[in-house]
């Protein structure tokens, strides 16, 4: 697998990876934390990850030269959540490829998140996730080093951040 940079280049990708996600959600009947409509059916959600690709940095996994996920940081949060009090990195999205599901995509991503606020001499990353269907994605978060700090609801949307702290490295 290799982690490479990002740009609007990777959106029609990235939708695609979106879409198979909301796909896989809605044939679980988990339609609670992104829908039933494929993201790239509604113009709003792909300005808004053009938005996020734009307004932070983008990085996409690839498994022999394939899109395998794709990842956004920023060094603030979503309107929705307060900033921290203290610099820091902020994973505004995380998405793997249907086809390399349960493949460690995911958390090579935020082991590159990790990095990634480690060179930037920040020690706070943070992440933000749907906290409804028994609370899966949290747990995800959790088993990646995150712990939760405080939940928040978009209207009838159940939502959970985390934080992990990112040592400085040795000098």
């Amino acid at each position: 697998m290799e982690i490479r940079r990002g740009d609007l280049d990777d959106l029609p990708a990235i939708m695609a990876m979106l879409d198979g996600a909301v796909a896989w959600l809605d044939a679980s009947g988990r339609t609670g934390q992104w829908g039933s409509e494929p993201f790239s059916d509604q113009p709003g959600r792909v300005e808004g990850i053009a938005e996020k690709i734009s307004a932070g940095t983008a990085w996409i996994a690839e498994v022999d030269g394939v899109p395998a996920g794709a990842m956004t940081l920023a060094p603030r949060p979503p309107r929705y959540v307060e900033p921290a009090a203290e610099p820091e990195v902020y994973v505004t999205l995380l998405v793997t490829a249907r086809s390399h599901a349960g493949r460690g995509v995911g958390s090579a991503l935020l082991a590159h998140a990790r990095e990634e606020t480690r060179r930037a001499g920040v020690e706070l990353l943070r992440v933000d996730c749907y906290a409804g269907s028994g609370g899966a994605l949290v747990d995800y978060y959790r088993r990646n080093g995150f712990e939760p700090t405080e939940p928040f609801t978009v209207g009838s949307w159940p939502g959970q951040v985390l934080a992990r702290r990112i040592p400085a490295s040795p000098a």
